[in-house]
């Protein structure tokens, strides 16, 4: 009798444990595939949450002003501090809602990639505040609506300490001091471990993009390429210290162009990385020479970005990256006044003013105050009018962007 009560407890205690088990797996891979829960070949089919957690200044329609840092100095200089964090605050909570994710899932996309910038996990003031925590505030809210919906996640770290590309797009100092920095290499690792000691548990993430776009063509890439992969290395060490689990995503050098830097796989659950813009749409050949990376190393390879472009052109490279098994995210989801993304939104009335505002001559506080507007009443309202646009319920779909994806 007391053998039966022992076999019956301990059935209690390891019975949920292995539903859970069951019910909760990680996506990898095998051999040049993506491998989903059921254990079948996943192809990811999305786009990316660009301009969220790192403003872009196209994307506001400004030219020079273009990175977080030149679009946070911007507003500062209209605004003042408090407003310009409240701005940032709401903007962050407004500009990606529940709502969203519905809409991606409900549209036939199985995954979103979500590019963050580093400062939203450490003390450095960024967009208005320098909270260590706002980073997992943010990214916890909106993996919980992925969850819900179904959605896979890639988290993306789209500006590391010390910069990683040498462009606005990093939000550093105009050249990838990362790969020279022993302790900017060491900081961005930590901060990755971090991150993946938090979603060490999560089956929604799918994988770890670590450092978008690296080493930009402006640069002597015969003098930085060579960093590429030991950096790699060196962040794969330290989040394999608490995460087993999850993919790791690698982008080629030159805009996640070039596979040449790479050597054999490292690692049991890499994935590879090339972005494409602006090229020849059909033809395997403007794809072939990651095909040919994936063939000789047995290893997936994965289009991270894509788009900014005609409907036509869109449709027809998805078309050749669906022909070729190569899973996708096209970039953005969300634009002000465009049909090159998945849903864009009104001008705010007055805003042609902000615009007008960046781009006047600010080199010191003489010029700052010479183009100062008159009515800084009518610039705080139509920045937040700009919030209130964005917000999901006042968005509308591009119908002839997502047909081109194969949504509905």
């Amino acid at each position: 009798m007391k053998r039966k009560l022992l076999y019956a407890s301990l059935l209690i205690l390891f019975i949920p444990a292995f539903l859970r088990a069951q019910g909760g797996k990680f996506i990898s891979v095998r051999g040049k595939d993506i491998i989903g829960p059921d254990n079948k070949p996943f192809l990811m089919k999305g786009t990316n949450l660009g301009n969220w957690l790192v403003p872009e200044g196209y994307m506001f329609k400004f030219k020079d002003v273009s990175s977080p840092r030149l679009i946070n100095e911007a507003i500062l200089e209209l605004l003042g501090p408090e407003e310009t964090t409240k701005f940032w605050k709401q903007y962050q909570d407004n500009y990606i809602t529940a709502g969203d994710i519905h809409f991606l899932k409900a549209s036939g996309m199985n995954s979103i990639r979500i590019p963050f910038n580093y400062r939203l996990f450490t003390t450095e003031n960024y967009c208005g505040q320098n909270n260590a925590n706002r980073g997992f505030e943010l990214l916890d809210r909106v993996i919980g609506w992925c969850k819900k919906e179904k959605l896979y996640v890639i988290l993306d770290m789209h500006c590391a300490p010390g910069g990683q590309t040498g462009d606005n797009i990093d939000d550093g100092n105009g050249y990838p001091f990362l790969f020279k920095s022993k302790a900017m290499r060491s900081q961005t690792a930590a901060i990755w471990k971090s991150i993946a000691n938090h979603y060490k548990n999560e089956t929604i993430i799918l994988g770890y993009d670590l450092l978008n776009e690296p080493i930009a063509t402006y640069f002597n890439a015969d003098e930085l390429n060579p960093y590429l992969e030991p950096t790699y290395k060196e962040i794969t060490k330290a989040i394999r210290m608490v995460d087993k689990n999850h993919i790791l995503i690698l982008g080629g050098a030159q805009w996640d162009s070039n596979f040449k830097p790479f050597g054999p796989p490292f690692d049991k659950k890499l994935v590879y990385q090339f972005h494409k813009y602006w090229t020849q749409t059909t033809g395997k050949e403007i794809i072939q020479d990651y095909i040919d990376f994936r063939d000789k190393y047995n290893v997936p390879i994965y289009c991270g970005e894509t788009g900014e472009n005609k409907d036509e052109w869109c449709e027809a490279f998805r078309k050749t990256l669906d022909r070729n098994n190569i899973g996708w995210h096209y970039w953005p989801y969300k634009k002000m006044d465009n049909t090159a993304g998945v849903i864009t939104f009104d001008v705010p009335a007055g805003y042609d003013k902000v615009i007008e505002y960046t781009e006047q001559p600010r080199a010191d506080f003489g010029a700052i105050r010479k183009a100062a507007p008159q009515d800084r009443e009518l610039i705080k309202k139509a920045l937040f009018q700009f919030i209130q646009n964005c917000k999901f319920e006042n968005c509308r779909p591009n119908k002839g962007y997502m047909a081109a994806l194969g949504f509905r």
